[in-house]
């Protein structure tokens, strides 16, 4: 294995406390970057977004997923960009015809119903399929000019599994649960083109300019513990063993969230992921307890907390750095993603609070 440098003058970061943090190392401050950072909460983005005239038209043209990408880091002063992306991004390239109705979330034209409709799909092919997000990746490199990390990502392949076979977000996954108690091996068949899938998706990103990356399981935490570890958590493994280690003189952290995943906590640490993220049901010093100092924790404010006032914010920023204190590998984050809703001077008071408080402890 290659083993990386600590520095690289090329591609020298202004700030790495994102990255040190990932890798257990002393910052001078908690980072802190927010799930959807890119998105609806933003004025300028809404009005980019209907000028695109579809949310895919955003994902799809470099330009403008890279003009996204930067809308909050040129508003506030966190410690990491994420790529504007979205995680469906691979069955859509799979041929399901993936479309967004307003105020419904993401649905599929042609949702998986049979197991030829499984043998039909092929693996996906980044350079081939989805050129689109590595040039984003690229020309948001170049904006960012080292300012910060990059962060890329992909949903699990349990999670992609569930849209494309529902055909859209869902309330009690009963298809997709079906095809796992009635169907295993089906299931098994999908999850492992989607792996592959993910794998070079992954790896793309990383050689085209990410930092970073973070695996979305949004819907590992409908699972029971066995389905979880044989369905979710073992293609997960898959992918970590087999993404990029260094690129440009550096490891390249490698985060997965599972929301709702405060039972296997230590499951996913034997992974070897850099960092997990948390929900905001798991309380943060049992979790650092739970899974000992060898893995950095992401999180882990509840999101509605951005509806309070600032001083509210402040006080519950405090209670997880606090929650927190006297261990290396913390990276600030909400538990999900952020509202639409939410008044980005919160979202200003959020990243303050975080950046001054953290200093004191």
């Amino acid at each position: 294995m290659q083993h990386p440098r600590e520095t690289n003058e090329q591609f020298q970061l202004q700030n790495d406390c994102l990255i040190r943090a990932l890798l257990r190392k002393p910052t001078s401050r908690t980072p802190i970057w927010i799930m959807r950072q890119a998105g609806r909460h933003l004025p300028e983005y809404r009005e980019i977004r209907a000028r695109a005239g579809s949310f895919m038209a955003l994902c799809t043209n470099p330009q403008l997923a890279c003009e996204v990408t930067m809308q909050p880091i040129e508003r506030y002063d966190l410690d990491a960009a994420i790529l504007f992306s979205d995680i469906l991004t691979i069955p859509d390239a799979m041929g399901l015809g993936l479309y967004f109705s307003e105020g419904e979330g993401p649905k599929f034209r042609k949702p998986l119903r049979t197991e030829r409709d499984i043998e039909k799909l092929s693996i996906t092919k980044t350079d081939a399929d989805l050129s689109y997000v590595t040039d984003a990746i690229k020309l948001i490199r170049n904006e960012l000019n080292g300012s910060v990390p990059l962060i890329g990502f992909a949903g699990s392949p349990w999670t992609l599994a569930t849209y494309m076979i529902e055909g859209q977000s869902s309330r009690d996954f009963a298809r997709s649960k079906l095809w796992l108690y009635e169907r295993p091996e089906i299931l098994h068949q999908l999850l492992e083109k989607l792996s592959l899938s993910i794998i070079d998706y992954l790896n793309a990103q990383i050689a085209s300019g990410a930092q970073v990356v973070q695996i979305f399981d949004t819907w590992g935490g409908v699972l029971s513990t066995p389905a979880y570890r044989n369905f979710s958590l073992a293609y997960m493994q898959k992918i970590v063993d087999n993404l990029i280690p260094c690129s440009e003189g550096r490891e390249v952290p490698v985060i997965l969230f599972t929301k709702g995943g405060a039972l296997w906590l230590e499951d996913i640490a034997a992974t070897g992921c850099h960092g997990i993220g948390l929900d905001w049901n798991v309380d943060i010093k049992q979790a650092r307890a739970r899974i000992g100092p060898n893995t950095a924790l992401q999180g882990n404010m509840d999101p509605a907390i951005l509806r309070a006032s600032p001083s509210v914010i402040q006080s519950e920023v405090k209670k997880i750095l606090q929650a927190n204190q006297g261990s290396n590998g913390h990276i600030f984050n909400l538990g999900h993603g952020i509202s639409p809703d939410i008044d980005p001077e919160n979202v200003r008071a959020l990243i303050e609070a975080v950046h001054d408080s953290s200093r004191t402890h």
